[in-house]
């Protein structure tokens, strides 16, 4: 075992976390878990290999900026549920 009981009572004791027996349990176990598979990934060989600073490539996704033509005030307003002038009406959120 990586870790035990008493380490995980320990942790919790220094964060002021409050488990019970069962939850204690659960944790030395899922670490025990944790731990293992970190040492069986330490053991593989990583010779010649780049470090990276992500997992996966990094693209830009953003497309480029164009000028074009803008929706006009007329077809803005025409699916408005309710429109004064060229305006937008919307309920009142500031209660006065």
């Amino acid at each position: 075992m990586k870790i035990t009981k008493v380490e995980v009572e320990h942790v919790a004791h220094l964060a002021r976390l409050d488990f019970g027996e069962e939850e204690k349990e659960t944790f030395t176990s899922q670490l025990n878990d944790i731990l293992m598979y970190i040492d069986m990934l330490n053991k593989i060989d990583t010779t010649g290999v780049e470090p990276m600073s992500h997992a996966i490539a990094l693209n830009n996704a953003f497309r480029d900026d164009r000028v074009g033509e803008s929706l006009g005030q007329k077809s803005s307003l025409a699916n408005a549920p309710d429109a004064k002038g060229p305006f937008f009406r919307v309920p009142r959120v500031i209660e006065a």
